[in-house]
């Protein structure tokens, strides 16, 4: 889905990638770890070109997508984001009903045939494992919803564009331990039909989901492989003492350096 050669990333003067290589499979689970600031979210929205929100965010490098240079000039910025959605962090439901909030991309998109979008609503919800629980509630405001409730309508919501990858940034940190497990179960279930990208800080979060995992640090990419080998037989040093909390400040002034 992805080829990442040589990309990096500059905030004005600021490194935040460098050199990152990386290729993503399609309908697989990536992971990426590593400590705060390390490149991984900013990476992560690179890949829907988020990042040309961001007063003097500068890329260089190629990053394909399905073949296609997603930098280039004339790419179509608002069709990537179709076919890229994107779940951030803390649940983000518009103040408008439940049924407005799935409905609002299509609507957006030209679609407003009544029997259309209830179609379109229903089958988001039930694939984001939401539908039995509120089903009779659609006119309700999101607002109601809890933090779980609201992230999957969230989910949801990016479902109803019917992307063929879904972007995740740290879409677990704000819930509680059921809610992250509905979470993660429903991770499990969308790989079957979609691309899924995650950035986590929970490492046996990653390990339960992901099928590759990527450490980053310091805006590096310092591995990237299969998740089992990532968290079995690490390659280099650096990624065996991230996952196992060995890593502290003898480390990250020895990378420095």
């Amino acid at each position: 889905m992805f080829k990442v050669e040589k990309m990096s990333l500059h905030y004005g003067e600021k490194m935040a990638l460098n050199n990152i290589n990386m290729e993503i499979k399609e309908k697989e689970v990536t992971a990426f770890i590593g400590p705060s600031g390390c490149g991984k979210s900013s990476f992560l929205r690179s890949l829907n070109r988020m990042n040309d929100l961001i007063d003097e965010a500068r890329v260089s490098g190629l990053v394909k997508y399905q073949e296609d240079d997603i930098y280039d000039k004339k790419y179509d910025v608002i069709e990537l984001r179709t076919k890229v959605g994107m779940v951030f962090q803390n649940p983000n439901p518009f103040p408008m009903s439940i049924f407005e909030n799935v409905a609002y991309g299509p609507k957006r998109q030209g679609i407003r045939n009544k029997r259309i979008l209830r179609q379109i609503v229903e089958k988001a919800l039930k694939q984001a494992a939401l539908w039995d629980e509120i089903h009779d509630r659609l006119n309700e405001s999101a607002m109601k919803l809890s933090g779980g409730q609201q992230q999957r309508l969230c989910i949801a919501r990016t479902l109803a564009m019917e992307p063929e990858v879904i972007l995740m940034d740290e879409p677990t940190s704000a819930l509680d331990p059921v809610a992250t497990q509905k979470i993660e179960d429903l991770i499990r279930e969308l790989k079957n039909d979609y691309t899924i990208i995650i950035v986590t800080h929970n490492m046996q979060q990653a390990a339960r989901i992901s099928d590759k995992t990527a450490f980053f640090y310091l805006g590096e990419l310092i591995e990237f492989d299969k998740t089992e080998k990532i968290f079995s037989k690490p390659k280099y040093e650096q990624t065996e003492k991230y996952i196992t909390g060995r890593f502290g400040w003898y480390d990250i002034i020895k990378m420095e350096e």
